[in-house]
């Protein structure tokens, strides 16, 4: 079962239908943001393998005029939906704060700084948000570690998040989530461009660190095209990614809460983003993904038809093998023209 958030009323703080409370979607006042506010969708679907483990964020109105914060987290392990569930809640606030934090503590060099050093488009703005990130993930990963009654050795989740501030785009990325951009080409047609890499313990710099840290790197035989991480002297817990929030067991074996950020500055070509867990990316394309989702009947369906896609490609590619669960959130930053839009 999913659920579809759409952006159609001024604000909205949605927990989901029918007990499924994975997407939040919340919309700051579009009056005090502008007419050109973007356009978004998010959508879960529970898997076949239990209780859904992922969760979805989508913020409009984030941070400034025209702002938005996409994040999607992949939970993993047995208390893998309440980290999930926690970050989703969680992270979007802190990293507020800790940008808040740090504009308020000025250095001497900040007195000579030009008018708009505080943006993402500046250098010195850019550090900042990017030092925002690090600590916010930093502060999230200790607040999951001290939640009372929580278990999360083995457990933990993904992270990719979107901040967008006007034009700029801040990428933050934990894990094997992905966040693709569909960027029209000169012939009008729309093609990916890939925002993160997907960190898992196959990436040789990834393998690396793990491995000055004592921990192992190795594939089963059974599965030898997944590389998994584990302790030193024991065959556990053999986790498939090399960055996440939570696993504590890990931590001291090479597996951070460190994310890879980069930026990009948006141009008029830059169609939409889109920012998926693994159970997307696993049977879908980059190219395949933005195809759907430029078809989609409407931005606000667009994350759905995206799940429907992945969910119907798991069952024709791995048909004795338990559908994962599928998130998606896309976030639209051109209007479209459609067929109606045009007067002949």
């Amino acid at each position: 079962m999913g659920i579809c958030i759409s952006t159609a009323s001024p604000e909205i703080h949605h927990q989901g239908e029918d007990g499924l409370e994975n997407v939040i979607f919340y919309e700051e006042d579009a009056a005090s943001h502008g007419s050109d506010q973007s356009l978004g969708s998010a959508f879960s679907r529970e898997g076949s393998k239990g209780v859904n483990q992922d969760a979805a964020i989508l913020h409009l109105g984030y941070g400034t005029q025209n702002g938005a914060f996409c994040g999607v987290f992949d939970g993993h392990g047995k208390n893998g939906h309440i980290v999930s569930n926690i970050v989703r809640n969680r992270l979007s606030s802190l990293l507020l704060t800790q940008k808040t934090a740090l504009t308020k503590t000025k250095t001497p060099a900040d007195d000579y700084n030009e008018e708009g050093d505080d943006n993402l488009s500046s250098r010195k703005g850019f550090q900042k948000w990017e030092q925002a990130c690090i600590s916010a993930f930093k502060v999230m990963d200790k607040e999951i570690k001290l939640q009372e009654n929580l278990d999360c050795s083995c457990s933990g989740t993904t992270a990719v998040v979107v901040v967008k501030q006007g034009a700029d785009l801040l990428i933050a990325n934990l894990g094997d989530s992905r966040a693709v951009m569909g960027n029209m080409n000169e012939d009008g047609s729309v093609v990916p461009v890939q925002l993160t890499t997907d960190l898992k313990p196959s990436v040789p710099s990834e393998a690396d660190r793990i491995r000055k840290c004592n921990g192992r790197v190795l594939a089963l035989k059974e599965e030898p095209h997944i590389h998994r991480v584990w302790l030193p002297h024991e065959d556990t817990p053999g986790l498939a990614m090399s960055r996440a929030f939570g696993d504590f067991l890990l931590k001291n074996h090479g597996i951070i809460a460190l994310p890879d950020i980069s930026y990009h500055r948006l141009t008029s070509n830059d169609q939409f983003i889109v920012l998926a867990t693994d159970g997307v990316w696993d049977v879908l394309s980059n190219k395949e993904v933005v195809s759907i989702v430029w078809a989609a009947d409407s931005e606000q369906g667009a994350a759905k038809a995206l799940v429907d896609a992945a969910t119907a490609a798991w069952k024709k590619k791995y048909s004795s093998s338990k559908v994962d669960d599928i998130t998606a959130v896309c976030l639209f930053l051109q209007k479209r023209l459609r067929r109606c839009d045009f007067i002949f």
